[in-house]
């Protein structure tokens, strides 16, 4: 096993990666910007190293700086986490050619999965059902035109070299193609650098259900079961849980072994998600995703595996000493993304520094999150903040569970994406389980106004209750005039309100 490792990443991510390497009795070493130098993952490392510069171009994603790190650290391995380099197959075998473990799979996997195009053509040859569509790029309009004719509408347009849910336009009827098209390549481009469009058959009302796996570099590979991932906006997702409401076991078997099948098809090794559309019964697979998600602690919380202790173990050539037959599911997890966003306002970044944070507590509930008090909140990095997870014996209980923690936790200083949560969470197409990835698009989040009289009711009583506390306070040994019932309510009132104040 490795005795220190180099985390070439920021924030929860960074922070989660550190824990259970400690664990292990593994060193660790943080890189930081300068927006990053009191960031909680600096102070939680053994060594922490600073790369300089503000914007990431400077510092996550200056791979000579990281590596630099690295060798004068004496670093053995390097944990990309997600986002920034983790699915950069150049800065993979950069490591590898520096005499570094790659905490992630083999820089042909990355390449081939990396390229939307690249992927489908492996995946065809596979045998892995997919989507209808092409897999060789359309070159201009009247080609693309011409092959959706064939696939059928609405077709989506999307970048061969995507990813994020940027270069992905829906076009229902030949007219919409040209602007569509020439939308797509140019932002491709700008996000990319790479203009490649291809053409699939657009669902209207899918889900979006993606399975974990994890392969060895001794040719073992298991799934950890499937996510839903269907809570979505703009191709973000907002809310996940595990597993899928919409699944048999017989289809939970299949859509396993497809994913295992994706994996070794291009020999993998480590973590990765295969994620598939789920509509009418039928599973189609959509891309695999070479890295850890934001949202694996779903699957951990339900199949009690910790995927970041795996991936050192098979990075550091252990087998994973076990069978999917020794793999089960215990009861329903949820993850809600923390987001520094307005859901009032189109969901806008929301800046500003964190003056309170007050996290929930209680049995089955997890906060994996980079804040603190005093955080300057800018515009650098991605807006996500955190990760509240629960986990309950059944869907039901971790629903409400997950109601009780929203409503518990207070973020002051920024918005955030909470209350949309937590409007998700209380519709009932989402506790009956019916949703698909257009269900948070077709939900009007009530702006703040719907509860202002509420919010300024609950602001009164609580100042009253404040003012009056010794006038009201019953005799000695009895309870508290103010209760913790009235307390909890106000605190709803106003969290729902999105001023998150109290």
């Amino acid at each position: 096993m490795f005795k220190r490792i180099l985390i070439a990443n920021r924030g929860e991510i960074a922070l989660r990666v550190i824990r259970t390497a400690r664990e292990m009795g593994i060193e660790c070493v943080a890189v930081y910007s300068e927006a990053d130098a009191q960031a909680l993952h600096t102070r939680m490392a053994h060594v922490a190293v600073p790369l300089g510069g503000m914007l990431p171009s400077e510092s996550y994603l200056d791979m000579d700086k990281i590596l630099k790190a690295a060798k004068d650290t004496g670093a053995e391995a390097i944990h990309p986490g997600y986002g920034f380099l983790s699915e950069n197959s150049v800065f993979a075998g950069k490591v590898k050619a520096a005499g570094l473990a790659w905490i992630g799979p083999p820089q042909g996997a990355i390449e081939t999965m990396g390229d939307k195009i690249v992927s489908r053509r492996a995946m065809k040859a596979a045998g892995v059902p997919m989507v209808p569509g092409l897999v060789d790029p359309v070159d201009d309009v009247a080609m693309a035109v011409r092959d959706a004719e064939d696939i059928g509408y609405p077709i989506a347009i999307k970048a061969a070299a995507g990813g994020g849910g940027k270069g992905i336009r829906i076009v229902r009827e030949p007219s919409e193609m040209e602007s569509a098209f020439r939308t797509a390549s140019g932002e491709a481009v700008a996000a990319f650098g790479d203009g490649r469009l291809y053409l699939e058959r657009y669902l209207d009302s899918p889900r979006h259900i993606e399975v974990q796996v994890m392969f060895d570099n001794h040719g073992h590979g298991v799934h950890y079961f499937e996510r839903e991932c269907s809570i979505q906006r703009r191709h973000q997702k907002l809310v996940e849980e595990a597993p899928s409401v919409v699944l048999d076991e017989a289809l939970r078997a299949e859509i396993g072994e497809i994913a295992l099948r994706a994996g070794r098809a291009v020999d993998y090794e480590g973590a990765g998600t295969v994620e598939f559309l789920w509509s009418a019964g039928e599973v189609f697979f959509l891309e695999m995703n070479t890295r850890l998600q934001v949202e694996h602690p779903v699957t951990e919380m339900i199949t009690g595996v910790d995927l970041v202790r795996e991936q050192l173990r098979v990075a550091a050539g252990e087998p994973l000493g076990y069978e999917q037959k020794d793999l089960s599911i215990n009861g329903h997890s949820i993850e809600v993304r923390v987001n520094a966003e307005n859901p009032f306002s189109g969901f806008l970044p929301s800046t500003g520094k964190l003056h309170n944070l007050r996290a929930p507590g209680g049995p089955w509930v997890r906060l994996d999150t980079c804040m603190y008090r005093g955080l300057e909140v800018g515009l650098q990095y991605d807006p996500m903040l955190g990760k509240l997870i629960v986990w309950g014996a059944d869907r039901d209980q971790a629903i409400q569970r997950m109601i009780r923690a929203i409503q518990e936790m207070n973020v002051g200083g920024v918005h955030t994406g909470l209350p949309a949560a937590l409007q998700v969470l209380e519709h009932p197409r989402f506790v009956s389980g019916d949703i698909d990835t257009h269900f948070l698009e077709s939900l009007t989040i009530e702006s703040p106004k719907e509860y202002e009289g509420l919010a300024a009711v609950a602001a009164a009583i609580y100042r009253h209750k404040k003012m009056n506390r010794s006038a009201l306070a019953p005799a000695a040994g009895s309870r508290a005039g103010w209760s913790a019932r009235s307390r909890s309510e106000t605190t709803s009132y106003v969290q729902r309100a999105g001023m998150e104040s109290l």
